[in-house]
């Protein structure tokens, strides 16, 4: 066997290599306290789902279905024409208290694609069966009959406005917020549970697996499900992407501190699309950001979006 010679290294070649590798460690440490300060303070800051968005082509038919045959209020309601669009915020209680709709038109703009990637709202109702007696009689679709869920007990329902987009009617008993669920589609669970629990400071509520129907949900959110909405992440099997249309826009989640939370998704892999810092005209404070599958999210000052609401 023939062996080489070792070089000799100068005392400043082991110098600047001890250093090279200390600046590493000292590197990796630092990101490792910044996860760490940053995972502290989404789970301590104040945040909870605000509202969801998205774009309708007839704002009356819509504010019509939802609150003659949903049971919503509409909130309120502004035009904007220099923007050529208007927006109505629907749900089952004030906005500084509920998660709530908050509905897109846009001058002139009569259909959108709601592509594969969305899924649907959850409802929380007493009566299934009553609810969608009565979305019949008013001339709604009905998509699924009321019934148990697929491997489970649960009665739901499921129904499409007018727009097309789905409604899962689910069958309880009274909560404080039966706007329930928002049910995206994912590509990498694990992934997205990893990074709604460190960048937006979410817990995983639960866990289901359905290997018979080769889909798995997670459930995350800021409170319990009874109580509070949640997002519903679906994984089909398989399945690693997804179109996402045009017509499903983004959830709006309250933060005590636009910056620091722009930090911590910076920190932990989520894209930053909108730098924190207020918003010409009004003044509101907002960051906007991508999850790994591309879905938006916008977080916003919670003092300033309760100044809005005077």
């Amino acid at each position: 066997m023939f062996r080489t010679k070792a070089p000799i290294l100068s005392r400043a070649e082991v110098n600047n290599g001890l250093e090279t590798n200390t600046s590493g460690i000292i590197a990796q440490a630092n990101t490792a306290v910044d996860q760490e300060s940053t995972l502290d303070w989404a789970k301590r800051d104040k945040r909870r789902l605000l509202h969801v968005v998205y774009r309708v082509g007839d704002l009356d038919r819509t504010i019509k279905f939802y609150t003659e045959c949903l049971g919503m209020k509409l909130l309120r309601k502004r035009d904007i024409p220099e923007e050529r669009y208007t927006n109505a915020f629907l749900g089952y209680g004030p906005e500084d208290s509920h998660f709530v709709i908050e509905l897109t038109y846009n001058y002139g703009v009569e259909k959108y694609d709601i592509g594969t990637a969305f899924g649907h709202f959850g409802i929380a109702v007493e009566d299934v069966s009553k609810t969608v007696d009565l979305i019949k009689a008013k001339g709604g679709k009905v998509t699924r009959e009321p019934g148990p869920v697929k491997g489970g007990s649960s009665v739901i329902a499921f129904i499409e406005d007018p727009d097309g987009y789905k409604f899962e009617l689910l069958e309880r008993g009274p909560t404080p917020e039966p706007l329930c669920q928002v049910m995206l589609r994912i590509g990498d669970l694990d992934r997205s549970i990893n990074f709604y629990e460190k960048a937006f400071g979410m817990e995983l509520l639960r866990k289901r697996d359905n290997p018979e129907y080769k889909y798995t949900i997670a459930m995350m959110g800021y409170g319990p499900e009874d109580k509070s909405a949640v997002l519903e992440l679906t994984y089909n099997y398989g399945v690693s992407e997804y179109d996402k249309g045009n017509g499903y826009a983004q959830i709006a989640i309250g933060t005590d501190d636009v910056y620091k939370t722009a930090e911590a998704i910076r920190t932990n892999g989520g894209t930053i699309t909108r730098e924190p810092g207020p918003l010409p005209g009004i003044n509101t404070k907002i960051t906007a950001c991508l999850d790994p599958d591309g879905w938006k999210s916008v977080f916003v000052d919670n003092i300033d979006f309760a100044k809005e609401l005077e």
